[in-house]
């Protein structure tokens, strides 16, 4: 098994970094003129080894999901490492079929760093293989989680379109609006992007900080019940107490209600993404959307568009089919019930009646071009909070996770 285990890590590693090189390769792809973001001579060549890199990751980490599913002997999407994961790889796999439609080059430059950065991120949760709880034993594990994370990268990928209209339509030489939630959107994704660095380089000096403290109901937590901060504390626990020497002291302490390791982290992620977006913008002299923008010079609007809209036409049914039937399903056995209004289950239901309006605005109201491109951008954000913060900071019947 640990042997398994061990290949498996090396093959997703082998997959981030083919990624990570086929999102080089197709930025070659749209170095020369093509009506369709580089399909023509020379930049054809750089856009079939750029997807054929992309699909030797793919399978890399294909790989990585078989060899994990045989030395855990269940379905590998049962904690945020290894369902993130598998969210990225659905990414790759729905932007693959819909480049080999179009053949659209830009599109990998857009949407590759995004499966980039949610691979990234998910290595930031812990990677162990642990027994799944008793709810968790079942096989429509593997039905809804599967089909809910397949339906959710698909609609990443009209935020990935939606993106690449928005810096290609939006005038940068003007402060507006538009131009001000363009540049949010980028921040966040440095934010992300921040916190992968963070935690990589004080994981890789093996930070840990431990605090006793004191939750709500008044317990003294010591010991091996200690709060343990793999960043220097900035937000310390309840009437914290630090227990390990030479580690700092936090700035200030927060109420027993609120977490304060993941509000630490939060604040890590924010400050180190703002460090990094001025520094972008202090060596770059502009607006990250600016920066972007000639990377869009030779696409085609109206394809992106589509593109965009077609992501949604095909990922919401399978959304649909993951996140609520089947969901409804599988609650009726486990808990007796197919609807509690736990808040998994309401952020599920919010992300898919905002697609629904979104179909609806497109095909009943004429909302195409930027008002459809910024509706897939906030789509996303949706998607996002319920990966990152119903996981992390709302307790409810899915905590486990």
């Amino acid at each position: 098994m640990e042997n398994l285990v061990t290949v498996s890590s090396q093959l997703l590693f082998a997959a981030f970094m083919l990624y990570l090189a086929g999102t080089l390769l197709f930025g070659g792809a749209i170095r020369s003129p093509g009506k369709t973001g580089g399909a023509a001579g020379g930049s054809r060549r750089w856009g079939n080894l750029a997807i054929t890199i992309t699909m030797a990751g793919f399978i890399c980490q294909l790989g990585y999901f078989v060899t994990r599913w045989v030395a855990s002997g269940h379905a590998p999407v049962s904690n945020l490492f290894e369902f993130t994961t598998f969210f990225g790889m659905m990414l790759v796999g729905a932007f693959m079929v819909l480049y080999f439609i179009y053949r659209t080059a830009v599109l990998g430059l857009f949407a590759l760093p995004v499966a980039l950065l949610i691979i990234a991120f998910a290595s930031m949760f812990p990677t162990e293989i642990n027994p799944l709880v008793p709810s968790l034993r079942s096989y429509w594990l593997q039905i809804h989680v599967t089909t809910a994370a397949a339906g959710e990268a698909i609609l990443a990928v009209s935020f990935a379109a939606g993106l690449i209209y928005l810096v290609k339509m939006v005038d940068q030489q003007r402060s507006s609006k538009q131009t001000f939630w363009l540049e949010f959107v980028m921040l966040c994704l440095i934010c992300m992007l921040g916190f992968i660095v963070v935690s990589s380089l004080f994981s890789a000096l093996k930070y840990e900080a431990a605090f006793n403290w004191v939750d709500k109901s008044g317990t003294a937590n010591t010991g091996a019940s200690a709060l343990v901060y793999h960043l220097p504390a900035l937000a310390g626990p309840h009437e914290g107490e630090l227990a390990t020497a030479g580690r700092m002291e936090p700035l200030f302490y927060v109420p027993a209600y609120i977490n304060a390791v993941k509000l630490n982290t939060v604040i890590w992620s924010v400050l180190s993404g703002l460090i990094l977006y001025v520094l972008i913008r202090l060596i770059a002299r502009k607006r990250i959307g600016a920066l972007l923008k000639p990377l869009t010079k030779n696409m085609d609007a109206d394809l992106i568009d589509e593109i965009s809209y077609r992501s949604v036409l095909i990922g919401f049914p399978v959304f649909t089919l993951g996140a609520l039937i089947f969901a409804m399903i599988w609650a009726q056995v486990a808990w007796s019930r197919f609807w509690g209004w736990d808040p998994k289950e309401v952020w599920a239901l919010i992300t898919w009646l905002f697609y629904a309006a979104f179909l609806h605005l497109r095909l009943s109201k004429g909302w195409h071009g930027e008002k459809s491109a910024w509706l897939a951008v906030v789509g996303f954000a949706i998607i996002l909070f319920n990966l990152i913060a119903v996981n992390l900071v709302i307790a409810g019947l899915h905590s486990y996770a």
